[in-house]
């Protein structure tokens, strides 16, 4: 695999660490009410989907746990909707979402290397 491909994955590990970061501790309403922290942890996962595109289709198609194509829609959707985001999907990704993809991800690095 390419080192432009690595280097994303390993770009992605580290929003998804940042996403975390900045929500945790915080419920569902204290995270509703901080603007900073939605822009922030909103911005991260925009930057994951926006790394999809440095995904070769043969490593998505080697690692079909992860839903790319997915994580690439909810970039478009950020960024051409932003209003329109809705808070509770957001929360559901951070809190159910995200670790799994860390791992699966971190799984992807490991047979990199």
């Amino acid at each position: 695999m390419k080192d432009r491909e690595y280097m994303s994955i390993k770009k992605m590990i580290e929003y998804a660490d940042k996403t975390l970061r900045y929500t945790r501790g915080y419920s569902f309403e204290e995270f509703c009410k901080n603007e900073e922290k939605i822009d922030a942890t909103v911005f991260a996962l925009s930057q994951i989907g926006e790394l999809v595109k440095n995904i070769s289709k043969e490593t998505m198609k080697k690692y079909p746990k992860i839903e790319w194509i997915i994580i690439k829609n909810l970039r478009n959707k950020i960024v051409h909707d932003y209003e329109g985001i809705k808070l509770d999907f957001i929360w559901d990704i951070v809190t159910e979402d995200i670790i799994k993809l860390k791992v699966n991800l971190t799984e992807i690095l490991t047979n990199m290397e």
